[in-house]
């Protein structure tokens, strides 16, 4: 740490504003912190909403081979990402490691873009939270309440269980995610021991290359449309969003130089693993033709409730209904947590005094980041009551006209729209967070760096997110569907741009008004940082 002429701690590339106070240290091991990472990327309900997508409309049964490419360009990013995270405790994550990397200007802009995504992937998971909880507790338990109360109780709910103890919320996403795990292998399992219609067909499925295949009309035989790769790929990436997240609870964890590191590659490994052999059985278990078909039809998650019913009975059948409620809600909640550590990081680098002392603080007994948390929740449920009140879903007839239905707002509108957004949003910064590895280890030489490790690495990982972005821009208007027309569709671009500009201006100001709050931007990190070889 250096000071100033008058005393005051200025951070200089690498330094460190100690934060001594703040969120409860030691509160979370290794297991811990890595159910509530892999709960934000949330199997079932990736696995359950995003399989169908690609199966449908993007790249048919070359899926799993989708999974794997992604696997393999975010292992290579995360190889960068842990070697940042052994030398950088922040809660900040990204905020913090940009601004060490690229400086404080890029660190605020990529942080404000983070906290956007993640909070809105709160919302977009309750929106699919509230509408399968509404269809199942229809069809399970002839129930009828509609999907708006259901949304807003979860999002209250949410608040409540993140506002007292972070080991509250590990816990309640640990069983979740361990229910979800244990079915959706017993599936996986059942359909390698009995096989499916069309064999294994690993050439055409569990193959990299099958992913980069755009669906062909009448494909396999069936009565589907064209579709397009990219699209599939893309739901690939966006169904690991979340698992990054490690490095939001260095603070928290017990042991974060070892954790962190450790979490992330574990997580973004198994992930992928289990994603590519998961999607490839439920491909094999439907067969080609009714997998595509069943995917594009009224009903998309068929593909996996009606394969679970056939092979494992009545009760997991049941089971896999109500864990897919259940893991979407674990899944929000974990985004909630991600998303208001970020509002809670820039806020404590605020030069504004009053909003410092307030968005900036923790709770003083559960030391959680209480009004982050609340501003999160609002943000959500404004967003959530906009879609309702402003939004049209739609269905095909029997003529393939498109016919609106409301009661499909939160599944067709909440959880696609937003998901589009908060995806683009999380890889553009993670691709700056790629230059910041290199800006950190080779560029300032704060730390002595492996060349594969921090150098090959990062570029490689950023250039595969690149070309995703990329992708998804080219077919923007076919991956929002029948949302194409939605303002946050059509000015996507604009506002990534924006939200970076933002960012940027309101840097630049704080450097020319506040130049001691400046120096703070991303800097405040863990105090046991300094310790760090």
């Amino acid at each position: 740490m250096t000071t100033t002429d008058s005393g005051a701690p200025s951070a200089l590339p690498g330094d460190h504003q100690i934060n001594k106070n703040g969120l409860r240290k030691g509160a979370i091991g290794l297991v811990s912190v890595l159910f509530m990472a892999i709960a934000n990327a949330a199997p079932i309900t990736a696995m359950s909403f995003n399989v169908p997508v690609g199966l449908g409309w993007g790249n048919g049964i070359g899926v799993p081979g989708g999974f794997l490419f992604a696997t393999i360009v975010l292992t290579i990013f995360t190889i960068g990402f842990a070697a940042m995270s052994k030398h950088i405790t922040t809660t900040g994550a990204f905020y913090g490691f940009i601004s060490h990397g690229l400086g404080q200007v890029w660190g605020m802009a990529a942080g404000l873009l983070a906290a956007l995504g993640y909070v809105l992937f709160e919302g977009t998971l309750i929106g699919g939270f509230a509408y399968f909880a509404s269809d199942t507790l229809k069809s399970m338990a002839n129930v009828s309440i509609g999907w708006l109360p259901i949304a807003l109780g979860g999002m209250v709910l949410i608040w409540v269980l993140t506002y007292f103890d972070i080991t509250l919320a590990a816990a309640v996403l640990g069983v979740t995610l361990v229910s979800e795990v244990l079915l959706l292998l017993a599936f996986g399992i059942s359909v390698l021991i009995k096989g499916g219609p069309d064999g294994f067909m690993t050439s055409d499925t569990i193959n990299p290359l099958a992913g980069f295949n755009n669906l062909e009309a009448g494909a396999y035989g069936s009565s589907v449309s064209a579709g397009v790769a990219a699209l599939g790929i893309f739901f690939a990436f966006w169904s690991w969003i979340g698992y990054e997240t490690t490095a939001v609870y260095g603070e928290e964890s017990k042991d974060p130089k070892t954790i962190v590191p450790k979490a992330t590659l574990i997580a973004v490994v198994g992930l992928g693993l289990f994603y590519s052999f998961m999607s490839w059985m439920a491909v094999v278990a439907n067969g080609a033709k009714t997998a595509v078909e069943t995917a594009a039809g009224a009903s998309p998650v068929d593909v996996w409730l009606v394969p679970v019913k056939a092979n494992l009975g009545e009760l997991p059948y049941g089971l896999y209904r109500i864990l897919l409620v259940v893991g979407s809600f674990a899944c929000a909640m974990a985004f909630h947590n991600a998303g208001s550590r970020y509002i809670y990081a820039i806020g404590r680098e605020l030069p504004f005094k009053g909003l410092r002392a307030k968005v900036g603080s923790t709770h003083p007994k559960h030391q959680s980041p209480a009004v982050a948390s609340t501003i999160a929740t609002v943000f959500n449920i404004v967003m959530v009551l906009l879609f309702a009140t402003l939004s049209t879903a739609y269905i095909t007839d029997a003529s393939g006209n498109a016919v609106s239905e409301p009661s499909l707002i939160p599944y067709q509108v909440i959880y696609t729209v937003p998901s589009l957004v908060g995806t683009a949003f999380i890889l553009v910064v993670q691709v700056l967070c790629s230059l910041a590895v290199i800006g950190f280890f080779w560029k300032k030489k704060v730390h002595k760096g492996g060349v594969l490790s921090t150098l090959v690495a990062p570029l490689i990982g950023a250039a595969g997110m690149i070309y995703v972005l990329t992708l998804l821009f080219k077919n923007l208007a076919f991956a929002a569907g029948f949302q194409s027309g939605a303002l946050m569709v059509k000015y996507l671009p604009y506002e990534i741009a924006g939200t970076l500009l933002l960012g940027l201006a309101y840097a630049y100001w704080v450097k020319s008004k506040h130049p001691d709050i400046y120096e703070e931007i991303g800097r405040t990190v863990l105090e046991e940082a300094h310790e760090r070889a």
